[in-house]
């Protein structure tokens, strides 16, 4: 893995803080959470839009920039620091598993909007509670046309009332032939298809989707090479590249509130002195400080390997176990630096803090990850 950042990662790093600062300040992000507001920041959509934030990873065949997933990277640490509204991470998995599992024709029919922020995504490939479980919860069988109807249930998806498609995968059921793990692009507002939201701390991003016979065209079902169906590992590599863009995110997050703590600390005085002079204060800094870097580390080498193509289990892994321990040990000890006994809404480090819960959560936390890792041991 490199260890040493590009001047091309440092450029974008820089443009990308830039921007988030300008159109996606804490102010924002609260202003997000308040019921019956603007999920959808038009003008910072508009803004990642223009800086081709949504093209970034995709060919330039389908209207993309070409970028790798080392850039990628980049994009979700500004995006995590910054609290960045999920929708837009949401629609870039639906691009990268499009990308990963579709067909020329699919990739170019929703790759090509979704680069030009025509086009908002969701996912749901794996169990909300373990990113490596793919197996289907939902059933599909054919109808007339080659069209499938989808019925079940899904659970914990992020974001899907502010999507155009979300992608989930379901068990295609023919008559005398083997059953086969396709993905179908679902219209949230499709006939027979219910959306529940599911009351979270931070507002109802996580939403319960209920499916009864609804009607997916072919040109909507992935079915993989030559109709075979899609490959189980093939589905399970981009569920777990998608944990581990989001551990760069919960790196990113929990170095956002060390430098917020800092601050706080080195200014604010009791008996006479900064508290940042106190040893007990000092310590809790360099333990959350330790933390985070292992945690960025981490992250950023499990993208890497995704994006050479390895599986990369063992590193999404301990991404997982480092990014989402860190972003929890750096808010609970923010709030107390912060003069809290518990948690603290006169400031604006529970955003981090509910972001932290949501991510350290969806797809499974570190007990979760400690499992992929005993397993992969296990093999040799």
């Amino acid at each position: 893995m490199k260890l040493v950042v590009t001047t091309q990662e440092r450029d974008l790093a820089a443009s990308l803080r830039e921007l988030f600062a300008t159109h996606c300040p804490p102010e924002l992000v609260r202003a997000l959470r308040e019921p019956g507001g603007e999920r959808v920041p038009e003008k910072l959509w508009a803004s990642l839009v223009a800086a081709e934030v949504l093209a970034l990873p995709f060919g330039e065949d389908v209207g993309g920039a070409g970028g790798t997933l080392d850039d990628l990277a980049v994009v979700y640490a500004e995006a995590g620091r910054a609290l960045c509204p999920t929708v837009v991470l949401s629609t870039l998995h639906l691009g990268l598993a499009v990308a990963a599992l579709g067909s020329a024709e699919q990739q170019s029919r929703v790759l090509t909007p979704l680069c030009r922020g025509e086009l908002r995504g969701a996912v749901a490939l794996a169990s909300p509670y373990d990113a490596a479980d793919v197996r289907p919860t939902l059933r599909a069988e054919r109808i007339g046309g080659d069209r499938v109807a989808v019925s079940g249930r899904l659970d914990h998806v992020l974001d899907a009332d502010l999507a155009d498609r979300v992608l989930a995968t379901a068990t295609l059921t023919t008559y005398g032939e083997p059953d086969r793990l396709v993905g179908v692009l679902l219209d949230p507002r499709a006939p027979g298809l219910t959306l529940t939201a599911l009351p979270t701390s931070d507002s109802d991003r996580l939403q319960q989707l209920d499916l009864d016979h609804v009607v997916v065209p072919a040109a909507d079902v992935l079915t993989g090479p030559e109709g075979a169906g899609l490959a189980t590992d093939g589905v399970r590599r981009v569920a777990l590249l998608v944990r581990a863009l989001q551990c760069v995110d919960m790196a990113a997050g929990a170095d956002a509130v060390l430098e917020r703590t800092v601050a706080h600390v080195r200014g604010r005085e009791q008996f006479g002195r900064a508290i940042a002079s106190f040893q007990a204060a000092q310590h809790l800094v360099a333990d959350v400080h330790i933390a985070v870097r292992a945690a960025r580390l981490a992250a950023r080498s499990a993208v890497f390997w995704h994006g050479r193509g390895r599986p990369a289990v063992r590193e999404t892994a301990v991404a997982v176990l480092r990014a989402a321990t860190a972003y929890r040990r750096a808010t609970l000890d923010g709030h107390q630096l912060h003069g809290g006994m518990g948690y603290v809404v006169e400031t604006d480090l529970h955003l981090w803090s509910e972001r932290a819960r949501l991510l350290g959560a969806l797809g499974g936390g570190p007990d979760v990850a400690a499992g992929w890792l005993e397993e992969e041991i296990a093999r040799g």
